[in-house]
């Protein structure tokens, strides 16, 4: 894909930018972070009281989840052409405007159909959200200011998944099912309150930016499949003919993109992307990584209410604990990573979160609580501290010229990568319920997805370790 020449104003960050605007920049995107994260967690516990109302079941409103995250999934693409074409600001703030008015109308749905058109269209502004407003703190912040914004950007990823369930038992239990979505209206309202007071509309680059509509439509078909094919690996319900059809569609059909790229001139995805070594690590060695985000809250909420008898909110206030290192971890990641470098912090601290998830496996009835969340506090602390380098450093080598294509790229791998975490999880659980030949799930079942999703983080350490030593420098200098 060509890349803007060099003369264009998008290759610096804007200097018109105040001091101010860039110290509250990433408070603003990350605001933006935890709705779509929050969101993607909090209505689980509410399903059964949603079917209620709707006059459904629990099993059917589960479309309420997954539509969202595959309108998410196969909107995400776009976003960076979006940004391009119409200017980041604007779209972000209209972004956040469809997330904000659909999480009203999800608020109203007085039927399952409503209901599912509204979470649809929440996921567009979601995958459009998040992207474009990491475009514009990427084109505004010099690149050794970003690893301090993308420490603090980097914990609604982390905090979100694991207070959701917990909320939406709160909300469900003393207030109504309608809540975890009008909680979203002043988080909305005030986010776009703060783009038009702090965020200006960045130069244009002068270039075109045609849409690759037909790449949009390979890219949306097997990001969808893909999920689909993961969400089906943990349902007992769903066939393996579906799954498999469902995943060897979205390779087909990643396989066609990549073909189609080749001879694209203005891909929506751009793969030559993946010939940046930091980019491609980020995102090879990172996803890995990135499974323990989706399957630790999933396994811990299986562990404590399912095997330990624990209530979702009592569960909610043990795992809180990740969040609480995740917080911690804001403070403490920037110096770390500038005294160690980031090939020897993500190689062992790769290998120290996989081994906090792997310890969950000791984890009985018996147990004290301030054992399981002295541990669970460690894991997010290193969990965090891994992902704020890997996000950082997916860009570390991105000129801002092409910040665009690489946010949404990236967006597109961490949302697969995540999905990909719960589908592993899950099925790991499944086939080792099939093995005892048993119909529930035992505190071994679950253990066993706690070790599986351990090795793979501890196998991109070595990815990590075969990085160049100064992998990431241009973070480091001013």
């Amino acid at each position: 894909m060509p890349t803007p020449s060099s003369d264009t104003v998008v290759n610096r960050p804007a200097s018109c930018v105040s001091p101010q605007a860039r110290r509250i920049l990433p408070f603003i995107v990350g605001c933006a972070l935890f709705m779509q994260m929050l969101d993607s967690t909090v209505v689980t516990t509410a399903l059964p009281a949603m079917a209620v109302a709707l006059n459904s079941d629990p099993v059917s409103l589960n479309i309420a989840i997954t539509s969202y995250l595959l309108s998410l999934a196969v909107f995400v693409p776009i976003s960076g052409w979006a940004a391009d074409r119409f200017g980041a600001r604007k779209v972000f703030m209209i972004a956040i405007g469809i997330f904000t008015i659909s999480s009203l109308t999800c608020a109203l749905s007085n039927s399952l159909l409503h209901l599912v058109l509204s979470r649809i269209a929440q996921g567009l502004g979601g995958a459009m959200m998040v992207p474009v407003g990491r475009i514009i703190l990427l084109r505004t912040i010099p690149k050794h200011d970003l690893l301090r914004a993308m420490a603090f950007l980097s914990m609604p990823a982390l905090i979100g998944p694991l207070i959701g369930p917990p909320l939406g038992g709160f909300l469900v239990t003393y207030a109504s099912w309608h809540w975890i979505f009008l909680i979203n209206l002043p988080i909305g309202l005030f986010g776009i309150w703060m783009v038009r007071r702090y965020v200006i509309e960045l130069p244009h680059d002068g270039m075109q930016h045609p849409l690759d509509f037909i790449g949009f439509l390979l890219s949306a078909l097997c990001m969808a499949c893909l999920m689909g094919g993961f969400e089906a690996l943990g349902t007992s319900a769903a066939s393996w003919s579906l799954t498999v059809g469902l995943i060897g569609t979205g390779l087909t059909t990643g396989v066609l993109y990549y073909f189609h790229s080749k001879i694209c001139p203005h891909p929506i995805l751009d793969l030559s992307l993946l010939s940046i070594p930091t980019f491609r690590a980020s995102m090879l060695a990172g996803n890995l990584c990135r499974f323990t985000i989706g399957s630790s809250p999933f396994l811990m909420a299986i562990l404590l209410q399912v095997s330990f008898g624990l209530s979702a909110l009592s569960a909610g206030m043990i795992t809180f604990a990740g969040a609480i290192g995740s917080m911690a971890m804001k403070f403490v990641a920037p110096p770390i990573l500038r005294r160690w470098g980031y090939r020897q912090v993500l190689t062992i601290n790769g290998v120290m979160t996989a081994a906090c998830t792997v310890l969950c496996i000791v984890f009985t009835a018996y147990t004290p609580v301030w054992v399981i969340s002295g541990v669970l506090l460690l894991g997010g602390f290193f969990r965090s501290l891994q992902f704020t380098a890997v996000n950082t450093l997916t860009f570390a080598d991105v000129s801002h010229a092409g910040m665009s294509r690489a946010s949404s790229f990236a967006a597109m791998g961490q949302q697969l990568g995540v999905s990909l975490g719960v589908g592993v999880a899950a099925c790991t659980l499944n086939i080792s319920m099939n093995w005892r030949h048993a119909d529930t799930i035992s505190s071994g079942d679950v253990n066993a997805g706690f070790i599986v999703i351990g090795v793979l983080c501890a196998l991109a350490s070595l990815l990590f370790w075969r990085m160049a030593p100064n992998a990431g420098e241009s973070l480091q200098r001013r």
